[in-house]
């Protein structure tokens, strides 16, 4: 490593060994990738959970070719005691990641950076490089592979036998999305190709899968024997860069006239899609121990027959048969399996509905008045509480440019009003903190909140959490500039932070992200300063159901909810003044459900509208107080 390059330190947990893998499993998750990507570029330690651990040696062909190196978890800095595991810290820094999901992206981007001939490591982060950005909090996808699937692997592997007879409903969740079709970029193409092989009864070659299947691929080379899809022949020639198949040359006119709708839909060849993905590295440690354990209970893996092929394809990806075997993973040698049709529904459906995602109709057509009759009718109407301070402000002409909103590419309109937002939220805070106090900026973005808070309050300690990198790295060079000692940078997903603090504050929490914050505060039973935004992206998800509060529950179905929803967003300046106040109400009402269910928990919540209104078409603020 260079010497001018700060040395990170990757933290995981390491709570007990099973056969050929350390657990929790996002530990041998994140081992399998630093094995997969040959990196060598972090410190690892292994964090003891548990008190009976004691001086245990983990075995070192379970950690690969890495160094380890054990500590209890009060040895760890303090900003990342605040956060679930696994995460990076760079030494003698303030800034930590956490989560299993935004450490491998880094780990992925630290091996690129350290050697930009690795391209191949860089495509694991998929298409415009989001595979598994989107948090798991509102992603499915995010959750099934980064939180469900693991925890359902780990409960399965310690189930008495007895109680581990059942296909964990995650896998089968996982053997259903791999029958679904594929969506992918500029798939248009890949469709017409594959129309044309099939009217033609063209076959071209793939890499052998299966117990015949003992080498694995190297760059430049192909099994002789054919390929059984246009799928594969393009998964793989992506795999060992060389040019992916045109099919029969020129598209013929016929091909060429079809409508989209009528082309053939493309199956999944990895777990993604198409394409080799870290989601494949994630779930391989994880299914591989599902295998392995169900292979031991002699239980049948006919109803899996399309994880069993996933399975048997990750392993022909070249460099995963190295990692597993650095990792002391025995990949298994499965058959190819195959079940009939209506075996394999009758197995989906045994996926719990809380699995599966709200396909209840989201179009709602219709306008807001009869919803808003209804509450009227029993009583609710939006209210708000009068501004505790509606002339303070900053005086932003003798604070420092780094402190101010308007650096960076801000218009000096935009800044303005960035600044009207801030001395109200700021106003708030200031009336609630006392010297000693944490503060969280929640979803803090470039830190406009954060570190005017860290500058006005040194008596207090502010952590800023947000999940887009240049946003954080951003916050933190403003905050190098101004020299502040009392700030924290936090890269992760609301849920991978679970410290205690004082006070959480959030600035347009886009959608669902305002009820976790709210959460977050309830359960650390801190006052919060929170401003809600993006009203029409809120919709019901695994951990949130709406309305939110007893009273709007009783009155109002999930429907017409969502319809207050979406007209809540209707406030920009150019609309009509009489569908901006429409829109005003509706955001009203919506706030005045989340209020009254913070108040369920034995808050005094207020709903106050921001001053200069004019500062922002979403200017509702809450000011909640346990």
């Amino acid at each position: 490593m260079k010497d001018n390059v700060a040395e990170e330190h990757l933290y995981l947990a390491f709570s007990h060994q099973y056969r050929d893998s350390i657990f929790p499993l996002h530990t041998s998750i994140s081992l399998f990738l630093l094995s997969y990507c040959d990196c060598k570029l972090f410190k690892v330690f292994l964090v003891l959970t548990g008190e009976d651990v004691g001086d245990q040696c983990v075995t070192k062909n379970l950690a690969g070719d890495l160094e380890v190196h054990l500590i209890s978890r009060c040895q760890l800095p303090v900003v990342v005691q605040s956060c679930s595991l696994p995460a990076v810290f760079v030494k003698d820094d303030k800034f930590c990641r956490a989560g299993l999901s935004v450490v491998l992206r880094h780990i992925i981007q630290k091996t690129f950076e350290a050697d930009p001939s690795k391209k191949d490591v860089l495509e694991l982060l998929g298409f415009k490089k989001t595979c598994l950005k989107a948090c798991a909090e509102v992603s499915q996808w995010t959750r099934l592979c980064e939180i469900s699937i693991p925890l359902a692997v780990e409960r399965f592997l310690t189930a008495s036998p007895e109680h581990c007879q059942a296909v964990p409903p995650d896998i089968l969740l996982f053997e259903r999305k791999l029958g679904e079709p594929v969506r992918v970029h500029n798939d248009d193409k890949i469709r017409r190709q594959k129309l044309q092989q099939q009217k033609a009864g063209a076959k071209a070659a793939v890499p052998v899968l299966g117990e015949e299947a003992t080498g694995e691929l190297k760059p430049g080379e192909v099994h002789e024997h054919p390929p059984s899809s246009l799928e594969l022949s393009v998964a793989f020639s992506k795999l060992l860069a060389q040019e992916a198949p045109d099919a029969i040359n020129r598209e013929a006119p016929h091909i060429r006239r079809t409508k989209t709708s009528d082309l053939p839909l493309l199956d999944h060849v990895f777990a993604e899609g198409l394409y080799f993905t870290v989601a494949d590295l994630v779930l391989l440690p994880c299914i591989h121990q599902f295998l392995v354990s169900s292979k031991k209970l002699g239980k049948s893996l006919v109803d899996l027959p399309l994880i069993s092929s996933w399975y048997r394809r990750v392993q022909e990806v070249p460099g995963v048969k190295k990692a597993a075997g650095k990792c002391n993973m025995e990949l298994l040698q499965l058959p190819e399996l195959m079940s009939a049709p209506e075996e394999r529904l009758q197995h989906s459906s045994s996926v719990p509905d809380e699995l599966e995602e709200d396909n209840e109709d989201s179009r709602f057509i219709g306008g807001p008045r009869p919803t808003m009759t209804k509450l009227m009718e029993n009583g609710i109407e939006a209210k708000f509480s009068s501004h505790p301070c509606p002339n303070w402000t900053l005086d932003w002409t003798s604070l420092p440019s780094a402190v101010s909103p308007g650096e960076g590419k801000m218009s000096r309109d935009r800044a303005l009003r960035k600044q009207q937002q801030l001395n109200n939220l700021v106003a708030a805070v200031t009336k609630l903190a006392k010297p000693g106090d944490l503060i969280v900026d929640f979803c803090s973005g470039g830190g406009h909140v954060g570190i005017v808070l860290a500058y006005m309050m040194p008596s207090c300690q502010v952590i800023l959490i947000e999940n887009k990198e240049l946003s954080l790295i951003r916050a933190k060079d403003r905050s190098d500039e101004l020299g502040l000692n009392n700030i924290w940078f936090i890269q992760a997903n609301l849920d991978y932070f679970n410290g205690s603090f004082n006070i959480g504050v959030a600035l347009h929490a886009c959608g669902v992200a305002t009820d976790m914050v709210i959460e977050h505060c309830l359960r650390a039973r801190a006052a919060f300063v929170v401003s809600p935004c993006c009203y029409g992206f809120i919709q019901n998800t695994v951990k949130f159901k709406y309305p939110r509060s007893h009273q709007f529950k009783e009155i109002l179905s999930y429907k017409e909810h969502m319809i207050l929803c979406r007209f809540a967003d209707q406030t920009a300046v150019q609309l009509p003044p009489e569908r901006r106040l429409i829109g005003k109400q509706c955001m009203g009402l919506v706030d005045l459900d989340r209020a009254w269910a913070a108040e369920e928990h034995n808050y005094s919540v207020q709903v106050i509208s921001m001053e200069p209104e004019s500062c922002s078409p979403k200017n509702n603020m809450f000011v909640g107080i346990p």
